[in-house]
Formats: structure tokens, sequence, C-alpha cells
């Protein structure tokens, strides 16, 4: 859940559940179920969650 909690945990939903399954934590399993589903890579995915969330915090 690190993508959301900070704890640097990729693949630990920290008893919360993943977002995929219904549950409240960004595991790195939620990331590649998107980059499938939009037929893009995972590194891709990542890149493009990164370069929205620079533009975003540059508010």
């Amino acid at each position: 859940m690190c993508y959301n909690c900070g704890c640097l945990e990729p693949d630990d939903p920290m008893g919360k559940g993943k977002i995929s399954e219904g549950g409240a934590s960004l595991t790195e399993d939620d990331l590649k179920l998107m980059a499938e589903k939009w037929d893009i890579s995972l590194k891709d995915t990542k890149k493009n969650i990164l370069k929205l969330l620079q533009e975003t915090l540059e508010d």
C-alpha cells in the first residue's frame, strides 16, 4: 500500500484490502491490473501516474 500510506511496501494492503478488490489500499497488483486493462506496460502506467502527480503537486 505504499502508494497511498508511505510505508514503502508496494504489495502489502495493510489489512485494508486492495482497491481492485473493493479495499482501500493501492498496491502493485492494482497498478498491474490497470496496465493490463489499458493494454500498456506497468512501467508506462507508473510513468503516466508520476507525470500527473508531478503536475498536480506543482499547484
